[in-house]
């Protein structure tokens, strides 16, 4: 269609039929996503006939902005009719497509597989296994004291906010459902004799809104060395080994500055992931530090004899950027085709 160069019936009527006629051929949502630039776009002929509006003598504009505004929302509207019965019909086909009859004897039983969060999970712990360290478990719903108090946290740290944490009626019980295992740490240091080595792995809980990069309930491992003489050297050492063996010979890692109450020195902890789709990059992956002496006396150890370090890593964010997923939301659904794009590993 010409680019129109004046308002008259006769150009509005022009792209008014070239719009209807666009909109009524579109087959599909792609088809009208194209036709509503065409037709109702900054470019289109309405658009740039309403634009002509500025040029017009004054006593025209009430007449011809009446027919141009006219125009425009009879196009407007059967666009919207149009994309109303598009949308229908392809959930419609949709649905047809995955329909299944549940009532129906089933043909073949698919065998099932483990979720990839359980077999990242169990990789993780056959690493430190492997270098002489222990497993350690402790409760998800967990006291006040063991989850922030002994961790050097203040009173009014906003971590111990409600708004932050899920803490258990009535408050005064002090129960919260823990935001980290790393009160699996303080129970270890309080239940063991020194030298430590052991991996805290679980399910934690936050306030957070379910999302492409967050989940109220996730996945969690940590790691503990109390000994003689450890330092960061050691730390480094340790999760240097640890990329390698999860990610590659290719990878590896770097420290930087940070504070978290429970360590000091403390440390993000970045991961270089040589096969990152869009090409290698650093990806922050979890916080690290030595143990801060304060929480090494709470656990009855004395940090003028034993020194230690800590880290911790969401298991989610490995799967997320090791096997290239890109939405939380697909891990905790319980979709089984996003299961079995893993392999169906029993």
């Amino acid at each position: 269609m010409s680019e129109p160069t004046e308002i008259t019936e006769a150009s509005v009527g022009a792209a008014v039929e070239a719009a209807l006629a666009a909109i009524a051929a579109a087959s599909d949502s792609a088809a009208l996503k194209t036709v509503r630039t065409e037709h109702t776009g900054e470019s289109s002929p309405l658009a740039r006939l309403n634009g002509l509006l500025r040029s017009v003598p004054n006593d025209q504009k009430a007449a011809l902005g009446k027919l141009v505004g006219q125009a425009r929302g009879r196009v407007n509207q059967a666009f919207a009719a149009r994309e109303s019965a598009i949308v229908e019909a392809e959930a419609a086909a949709r649905l047809e497509a995955e329909r299944v009859d549940v009532t129906a004897a089933a043909v073949r039983q698919s065998a099932g597989a483990r979720h990839p969060l359980s077999l990242l999970q169990d990789q993780v712990i056959d690493v430190f296994v492997g270098m002489g360290w222990e497993i350690a478990e402790g409760p998800e719903l967990e006291s006040e004291w063991f989850n922030f108090d002994a961790l050097n946290f203040d009173a009014d740290h906003p971590a111990r906010a409600m708004q932050d944490t899920f803490f258990i009626d009535p408050p005064e019980a002090h129960l919260v459902l823990r935001t980290h295992t790393s009160p699996v740490q303080v129970r270890t240091m309080l239940e063991r004799e020194v030298p430590i080595y052991v991996l805290a792995p679980g399910r934690v809980f936050r306030t957070d809104e379910l999302d492409a990069t967050h989940t109220p309930v996730f996945t969690q491992f940590e790691g503990l060395a109390v000994d003689k003489g450890l330092t960061m050297a050691h730390l480094r050492g340790t999760l240097e080994h640890f990329a390698r063996t999860l990610f590659g010979d290719g990878a590896k890692i770097r420290l930087r500055p940070n504070y978290f109450p429970f360590t000091e020195p403390s440390a993000e902890l970045d991961v270089w992931h040589p096969t990152f789709v869009g090409g290698a990059r650093w990806i922050e992956w979890g916080g690290c530090g030595m143990i801060n002496p304060n929480v090494l006396k709470a656990a009855g150890i004395d940090p003028e004899v034993y020194s230690g370090f800590a880290f911790g890593m969401g298991i989610e964010r490995a799967l997320m950027f090791r096997n290239d997923v890109e939405d939380m939301r697909d891990i905790v659904e319980g979709d089984v085709r996003f299961s079995q794009q893993f392999g169906m590993v029993v």
